[in-house]
């Protein structure tokens, strides 16, 4: 059975339906095998707490290695609310929205895996470190959704308006996120130059023959 069957089964026998934890962060190979087919725009995938698990060559060029951290900063929330440049990939005025996002999504994923479980781990460290964080936890938003349309900030390129598309898998554990451009628009044009930026950025790490 799906897990959607499986909870209608015990909530129609009069039982409650045993707690989904959707926090695997082994990447599941149903979006490994798209990613590896997406070279030329970004593409990552993130866990139910906004972890990069993977990331495409062209998503390092504009986010940076975003697998590189660890413990509770692998989390893209938890750095949102405790690191300031977390946000500079992002407008100023679109920082309300993204905060909103990040603290509904991670509810759902508190309120799926319980308060033992990483996402526990995660919002009590942010209820201690962040007065925004405790602000809009109090809100009781919940949300498991990505906006179709992004400004994102790259220091060399500058703005691009990016259109947002998310894969899920059936357990919504892990979302496979792609960004991309209308053909013949500067954030067309932009998303070209970071991917020439971004092989010469990874040929000058690369060591000599």
């Amino acid at each position: 059975m799906t897990a959607d069957e499986r909870d209608h089964l015990y909530r129609i026998s009069g039982h409650n339906a045993p707690r989904r934890t959707p926090l695997d962060t082994h990447v599941a190979p149903q979006l490994q095998r798209v990613l590896d087919c997406l070279d030329h725009t970004p593409a990552l995938v993130l866990s139910s707490l906004a972890e990069t698990l993977v990331q495409n060559r062209l998503a390092s060029a504009l986010f940076g290695d975003r697998t590189r951290f660890t413990d509770l900063a692998l989390s893209g929330i938890y750095r949102w609310f405790t690191d300031p440049t977390e946000r500079a990939v992002y407008p100023d005025d679109h920082h309300s929205r993204q905060s909103r996002a990040h603290v509904a999504s991670l509810r759902l994923a508190y309120g799926l895996a319980g308060a033992d479980s990483r996402a526990g781990r995660l919002v009590r460290a942010l209820r201690k470190e962040s007065d925004e964080f405790r602000e809009l936890w109090q809100r009781h938003e919940v949300a498991t959704r990505f906006d179709d349309h992004k400004t994102l900030l790259h220091p060399e390129v500058g703005a691009m308006d990016l259109d947002c598309q998310a894969l899920l898998t059936e357990d919504q554990s892990q979302t496979l996120l792609i960004l991309s451009a209308p053909p013949r628009t500067e954030a067309a044009e932009k998303l070209a130059l970071l991917r020439v930026l971004g092989h010469e950025q990874f040929a000058s790490r690369s060591p000599e023959a």
